[in-house]
C-alpha cells in the first residue's frame, strides 16, 4: 500500500501527493529542483510550509527505498535553514548524519559539516561521530565505539559495518599522503591481517574512491589515485598548482610545433 502525503497549501486548500509522483519528479535532478521551487513559489509558501515540502518529498522518497534522491532532498532542506531557525531542524540534522553514516555507498560527508542545523549539533555526540567519519582516522573511531557503544547502538548503526567503511576512509586518506603503502603499514592502520590486505584493496577500487595496484614482491600497495575526503583551501590549491602545471606544458608543447613549422 502506498502512503499518501498531504501539504496544506492555504486554509482552505490541501495538496495530496502520491509518493510515484515524487519518484519521477526526483528522477531528473534538474527538473526536480527547478519543478520543487516553481512549487515554492507558486503556491506562496512561507517557510515553514516549504520545510514541511521538502520533509514530504523525503519521507517519500525513503518509503520508495530511493536512499540516494533522499539524502539530496534532505541536505537541500537543511541548507534552508538559517542560523536563528537552525535549531528547529535538530530531529532532521540528527536523522540526515545517521542516514548518510549507514548508507553504504556513501563515503564524503565534509558538505554536512558547513549545514548550520549540523553546525547547531556540535558538541554533541552525533555531530563528534560525524567528524571522525569526516576526516578522522580507523583508530579514532574504535576509541569513540569503545566510550559509547550504547549511543552506537541506539542509532541503529552496526559496529562492523562502520569498521568496514572506516577502514576505507582511513585507507583513501593515507592513499592521498602516499603514493605507495607497505601491507605492514596498512595492517596496522586498518587493523587487518596480513591475508585480509588483497581482499581489502580489491573491495576498496571496486568503490572507486581509490585507485591502485597490489605488488606482491615488494608487498605494498602503488595508488595512482585517491579522492580526497575533505576538499578545503588546501585542496584547491593542489588543485591550481596541478592546473597551472598542465597548461605550462600545453604552452611548451604548442611552442615546440611552432618552432618545427618555421623550419
Amino acid at each position: 500500500m502506498w502512503t499518501l502525503y498531504e501539504i496544506q497549501i492555504s486554509g482552505s486548500v490541501t495538496l495530496v501527493l502520491h509518493p510515484c509522483l515524487f519518484i519521477y519528479i526526483l528522477s531528473v535532478p534538474a527538473f526536480a529542483k527547478s519543478l520543487v521551487r516553481k512549487w515554492i513559489s507558486d503556491w506562496n509558501l512561507t517557510t515553514e510550509k516549504k520545510h514541511t515540502l521538502l520533509r514530504l518529498l523525503y519521507e517519500a522518497l525513503v518509503d520508495c527505498k530511493k536512499s540516494d534522491a533522499a539524502s539530496k532532498v534532505m541536505v537541500e532542506l537543511l541548507g534552508s535553514y538559517t542560523e536563528d531557525n537552525a535549531s528547529q531542524a535538530r530531529v532532521d540534522a540528527h536523522r540526515c548524519i545517521v542516514r548518510a553514516l549507514k548508507d553504504p555507498n556513501a563515503f564524503l560527508f565534509d558538505h554536512l559539516l558547513t549545514l548550520k542545523p549540523v553546525k547547531f549539533l556540535e558538541g554533541e555526540l552525533i555531530h563528534d561521530l560525524l567528524t571522525i567519519f569526516v576526516s578522522a582516522k580507523l583508530a579514532s573511531y574504535v576509541k569513540f565505539y569503545q566510550n559509547n557503544k550504547d549511543f552506537i547502538d541506539s542509532l541503529g548503526l552496526l559496529h562492523e559495518q562502520n569498521m568496514a567503511k572506516m577502514r576505507l576512509l582511513t585507507f583513501m586518506g593515507m592513499a592521498v599522503e602516499n603514493k605507495e603503502i607497505s601491507f605492514d603499514t596498512m595492517q596496522q592502520e586498518l587493523q587487518i591481517g596480513a591475508d585480509d590486505v588483497e581482499a581489502f584493496v580489491i573491495d576498496a577500487v571496486r568503490t572507486k574512491m581509490v585507485y591502485c595496484k597490489i605488488d606482491q614482491t615488494q608487498r605494498k600497495v602503488v595508488v595512482s589515485h585517491s579522492t580526497h575526503r575533505t576538499f578545503g583551501k588546501q585542496q584547491w590549491q593542489q588543485l591550481y598548482d596541478t592546473l597551472n602545471a598542465w597548461k605550462q606544458n600545453l604552452n611548451k608543447v604548442k611552442n615546440s610545433l611552432l618552432s618545427l613549422s618555421d623550419t
